[in-house]
């Protein structure tokens, strides 16, 4: 019987994130502002990013990990398959509350490799043992 939990959580998790990017595709609410016109942040960047490429903020950072950490033992009860698919929801809810960054971490998935090396590295070693990943980017499919 617990498995059927684990599956009806994960599609639970798809669907949402479906209607998530649905809702995001059919106009909603638009991204909040990351800067420019008056607005300034006093938090230093967490990430050491490649020239050219998004900054991630230091509680976004946090939210990703925070997202990841409570998953963990769910990735080794359902296996690297069904886990990195539950990744690949995880990744998609945290872009789009993050001003939807997706587009972002599909040009540079090492993106949340350098995030979580940064924020949580015992977590990301955790999630990459259990998802016999050798980085979350190659775990991400999108």
């Amino acid at each position: 019987m617990p498995q059927h939990r684990w599956i009806s959580r994960s599609v639970l998790w798809t669907a949402g994130v479906l209607a998530a990017a649905t809702l995001t595709a059919c106009g909603g609410t638009p991204p909040a502002s990351t800067g420019s016109a008056g607005t300034t942040t006093s938090a230093a960047p967490t990430t050491t990013a490649p020239a050219g490429t998004l900054t991630i903020s230091p509680s976004s950072a946090a939210q990703l990990c925070d997202m990841i950490e409570p998953e963990l033992s769910n990735f080794r009860v359902q296996g690297p398959t069904l886990g990195r698919i539950s990744l690949n929801a995880m990744v998609h809810d945290w872009g789009l509350r993050n001003g939807g960054i997706n587009g972002h971490v599909l040009a540079d998935k090492a993106m949340i490799d350098r995030v979580t090396t940064e924020s949580c590295p015992e977590v990301r070693t955790e999630a990459l043992t259990a998802l016999e990943l050798p980085s979350l980017a190659a775990g991400l499919a999108f």
